[in-house]
This record gives structure tokens, C-alpha cells and sequence, in this order.
């Protein structure tokens, strides 16, 4: 066997570059100070010979880790099935790629893995955390608080006083979208068909979201009849227990505003089981526009668009804003994104 070439070193590069060891330290590190005609002979050392950081005593220099924790409050089997949190993480992982930080994915099956996580964000393991899919019980953010490492939830926080539009939020720094005005689109539009007898099947009403979806519908539906809502899950299998359930209860029920795009789909294959035409006898509008979920529904699906991978860069750019020095004292709170109905031939 061949012994491996040994790694280029500091000196090295400061011999190559023909600068002082701390001149090179205090590039690679990124510290300010040195002027550029330096600065480009340091990178092109660093090019030619391939330097590679060694990050532990980087870490010891710059107090950063260069590494985000981004910590979904569900188990695997719901991340991994729903095409949400694979949008959600791919806008997060190009943010924080484009910026040499590393994404460190951490789930939480049940309550036991809540003090694992926390444990975790203490060890000064990360810089950062990105969480979402928070529920209104969740004891992480109170377990992220005392971690005392900066944070940014994707949602609304349930525990804030805010009304879901950016302010009177506490500081705590959030991304989220229009869910109410979205909600609000999608059953005026099912109004202006002609709909009278408009349901809605909520997601789970523990989350923020669901909450201000159904708000929405009620914006707009004023006194409905109570029997034409109906709680569900955010799932597919929740969509058609809960059609079920609405179809014996309503059966005269001529639209349906779901919400979200997985719980539309559950919705149309019982509508197909019963009978029932989409859109002619019940038109159907779903919430969130995952191309992979409302083009492939039979019919394709009227819905909501929320851009979804957008919110994960952004919600990546505000914590970078927050460990960044030079930018944390105007980094910004909470950010709402704006809604688009997008229609196709379910309603």
C-alpha cells in the first residue's frame, strides 16, 4: 500500500502564497483586514495545493461550525412520504450550500427523541436550528430556547400573539405563507361557480396552518352548517376517511375546499368510488400545488399555490442574517409569502 500524501498545511500555503501564516488564517477563516492583491495570491495557493480547513480548529478560531440543524417535529414515515418536506429541505439545502454550511437533519419520532434533540442543540454542535411542522403542544421551542442557539420555525409559532402576518410575533423569526388569504381564495373562487353547499376538510388542527386555513373558509362561509367541516390530518388516507364521513353526514354537498393537496387527493378517490363527478357534482380545490400530487390527481387539481421550496431558502437566508455579525441587528422576524389559486379541471 501506498501511504497517503500528506495534507497541505498553513505554512504551506503562506510559503506558496508568500505571506505570513496569520495573513493565511485570517482568509481562510474569513476575517477582515487583509487587502485583496493578498487575498486572491492566498486563494490561488489554496487551489493549487488543494488546502482543505481543518474544521475543528477552524471552529476553535471563528466560534462557527459552518453546520444547521434543521429539525422536522415529525416521525420519518410522514417526512419521507410527503412530497412537502422534500421541497421544504431542498430550497433549505441549496440556501445553505451556496453558503459552505452543512444541513443536519434531525426527525422526532415521539416524545422521548424531544430531549434528545434539545441535548443535541446545546452541545455546540451546530449554529443554528431551522424547525417546523411544529404542534401547538410541542415542547421544542421551549427545549430550543434553553439550547440558546439562534432559530427560525417554518409556520406561524402557535404560541405568538401575531395574527399570521408578520408582526406582533415577539421577535421570534418565522417563514410562512397566506394560509388565511389563500383559504380565502379557494372558497371564493368554489362561490363564484356557483357552489352553495361548500365543505371543508381540515388538516390537523394542532398546527397553525390548519388553523388559519380553516379561518379562511369560515371568513368566507360565515355560518355554514357545522357538519359541512370536517377535521382531518393533512394525509391522504385522513382525505377519504373524512369524505367519508362528510358524504354521510352531507350527502347534498356540491364542493369541497381541502387543506392541503394529499387530503384533496383521498378526497377525489372516494368521490370517484361514489360516483359522484368532479367537477360537475362536486368540485374540489385543494391547498399547497406540489406538481407531483395536483397534476396526477383524476382530474388534475384545482389548488392553492404556496411556493414551497422558496420557503425553505428563505427561511435558511434569515438565519444565516442571524449568525452573520455584521447583519443579525437587522435580520427580520417573521416573513409571509403570498398565495396564487392555480386552476386545472377539478373545479
Amino acid at each position: 500500500m501506498t501511504e497517503p500524501a500528506p495534507r497541505p498545511t498553513l505554512e504551506a500555503v503562506a510559503a506558496r502564497a508568500g505571506v505570513s501564516r496569520a495573513t493565511v488564517s485570517r482568509v481562510v477563516n474569513g476575517g477582515d483586514g487583509v487587502r485583496e492583491p493578498l487575498v486572491e495570491r492566498v486563494r490561488r495557493a489554496v487551489e493549487e495545493l488543494g488546502y482543505v480547513p481543518n474544521q475543528a480548529a477552524r471552529s476553535l478560531v471563528t466560534k462557527r461550525h459552518d453546520a444547521v440543524a434543521v429539525v422536522i417535529a415529525e416521525p420519518e414515515t410522514r417526512v419521507f412520504a410527503d412530497p412537502f418536506f422534500a421541497l421544504q429541505l431542498r430550497g433549505i439545502s441549496k440556501e445553505l450550500t451556496a453558503h459552505d454550511n452543512q444541513l443536519v437533519l434531525l426527525l422526532t419520532e415521539g416524545r422521548d427523541d424531544h430531549a434528545r434533540v434539545a441535548r443535541y442543540l446545546a452541545g455546540g454542535h451546530v449554529d443554528g436550528a431551522l424547525v417546523f411542522s411544529l404542534h401547538l403542544d410541542d415542547p421544542l421551542p421551549g427545549l430550543i430556547q434553553g439550547a440558546g442557539i439562534p432559530t427560525v420555525f417554518g409556520g406561524r409559532p402557535g404560541w405568538s400573539n401575531g395574527a399570521g402576518n408578520g408582526e406582533g410575533d415577539d421577535g421570534v423569526a418565522y417563514v410562512d405563507s397566506d394560509n388565511r388569504g389563500g383559504a380565502r381564495t379557494a372558497v371564493r373562487h368554489l362561490v363564484g361557480l356557483g357552489r352553495t353547499r361548500i365543505a371543508h376538510i381540515t388538516g390537523a388542527l394542532d398546527q397553525t396552518s390548519a388553523v388559519d386555513r380553516l379561518d379562511g373558509y369560515r371568513d368566507v362561509m360565515g355560518d355554514a352548517d357545522p357538519l359541512l367541516v370536517v377535521e382531518s390530518d393533512f394525509t391522504p388516507g385522513g382525505g377519504e376517511r373524512a369524505m367519508r364521513r362528510l358524504l354521510d353526514r352531507r350527502p347534498d354537498v356540491d364542493a369541497v375546499f381541502a387543506a392541503n393537496d394529499l387530503t384533496a387527493s383521498g378526497v377525489l378517490r372516494v368521490l370517484r368510488e361514489q360516483g359522484r363527478r368532479v367537477p360537475e357534482d362536486v368540485a374540489v380545490v385543494g391547498f399547497d400545488d406540489m406538481l407531483p400530487v395536483a397534476e396526477g390527481t383524476d382530474p388534475p387539481l384545482t389548488t392553492v399555490r404556496q411556493d414551497i421550496e422558496e420557503m425553505g431558502r428563505i427561511m435558511a437566508r434569515l438565519l444565516l442574517r442571524r449568525l452573520d455579525p455584521r447583519s443579525a441587528d437587522d435580520a427580520q422576524a417573521g416573513v409571509v409569502l403570498p398565495t396564487t389559486l392555480v386552476r386545472r379541471d377539478s373545479a
